[in-house]
């Protein structure tokens, strides 16, 4: 599938914003005081980067444990039009709920003339390596050390919010969670 970017639309890349889901305040040290908080956030900060007729992949739990119907409202909040490319949270109300373009466990594609390898986790080889192709992941929170042309598209590493492919890029891969990067108390 070739993807490049037109006039008037631009194509984000996110992962893990784990919507509804507890662990994340605890485990990854998001800067929030509740879930409800954390997920009012990331639509904030979604729908400041993303317009609407911009597409997102987003690579992998995106949200934890509600059923469909709470997932397509929470959709129908986000802007841009919506792929998911399923990660190890992500239940099968949020597989099936309506409002996603498509739903995959994995997807190459080419945006601004390069081949992207799209998929929750991180690659130690992929589809067209030696040519130059770039695996986009998840999964890890910002806690694997880098690779040679893989980025980590989850929102701990992006500034809570979605990113185009060159600013992903341009980040020179950002090893360190969010919450690590933050001065104690600060916002």
């Amino acid at each position: 599938m070739s993807l490049d970017e037109t006039a008037g639309m631009t194509i984000y890349f996110t992962s893990d914003t784990h919507f509804g889901d507890p662990r994340v305040l605890r485990i990854d040290r998001r800067p929030f005081a509740s879930v409800a908080e954390h997920d009012e956030a990331l639509i904030a900060l979604w729908n400041q980067t993303v317009g609407p007729e911009d597409e997102v992949w987003h690579l992998g739990d995106f949200a934890l444990g509600p059923p469909p119907e709470a997932v397509a409202a929470l959709l129908g909040r986000l802007n841009g039009r919506k792929h998911l490319i399923s990660g190890n949270n992500d239940g099968p109300g949020t597989l099936a709920a309506p409002g996603w373009e498509s739903v995959q466990a994995y997807a190459e594609l080419r945006v601004d003339g390069r081949h992207l390898i799209l998929c929750h986790y991180a690659f130690r080889t992929w589809n067209q390596i030696g040519r130059g192709s770039v695996n986009l992941h998840g999964h890890s929170h910002g806690r694997l050390t880098p690779a040679t042309r893989q980025f980590d598209v989850g929102v701990d590493v992006q500034e809570l919010r979605p990113a185009t492919l060159d600013q992903i890029i341009a980040r020179k891969r950002v090893r360190k969670p969010f919450a690590e990067t933050r001065e104690p108390g600060g916002e």
